[in-house]
This record gives C-alpha cells, structure tokens and sequence, in this order.
C-alpha cells in the first residue's frame, strides 16, 4: 500500500475544527488568514537580481462573520456542534 504523504482539507472543514477546538457554541463565524509581506532583492546570482516580495502566512484563525459575508464562508456554530451520547444510566 503507498505511503500518504499529503492531505488536503476544504476551507470549511478546516473552519469546522478550529471552532471546535476553540470551544465555539453559537455565532457566525468565518476563517482568518494573517499574512506578513516583505520586499527584497532575490537571485541566483549577483548577475540575476531582481526586485521581488515575500508572502508568509502567519497565521490561521476564525473570526466573528459580519452579516453581509458570503454565505459560502460562513458557518453557523449551532450547526457543527454535536451533542454527546449520552450513555444509558443504571437503576
């Protein structure tokens, strides 16, 4: 069997799991990207310079949605959460 060696998640799903791992109950909420840009020269060699930018990503988040957001980014909290099993007492 190969080995795995990439996984691929949708935006939303992504989006489903922070809000659970930061404890979401209720509200609209969309994903967060924080990017940092920088300018600089680049090349292979001093011959080969040219002007260039640097995109990195700094962070990954969730914020609360403002009510004109696209529906395809939001995500409603009610609608992830998912009530525990509760197991059968005994008597």
């Amino acid at each position: 069997m190969p080995e795995v060696s990439q996984y691929n998640f949708p935006h939303r799903e992504v989006l489903a799991l922070l809000m659970k791992q930061a404890g979401v109950l209720e509200g609209r909420w969309m994903l967060s990207a924080t990017f940092r840009f920088g300018a600089g020269n680049f090349g292979q060699t001093e011959n080969q310079v040219f002007p260039g930018a640097v995109i990195t990503l700094e962070s990954i988040g969730i914020l609360k949605a403002p009510e004109d957001a696209p529906p395809s980014l939001v995500m409603d909290a009610a609608d992830i959460i998912t009530p525990k099993k509760r197991k059968n007492p005994s008597r």
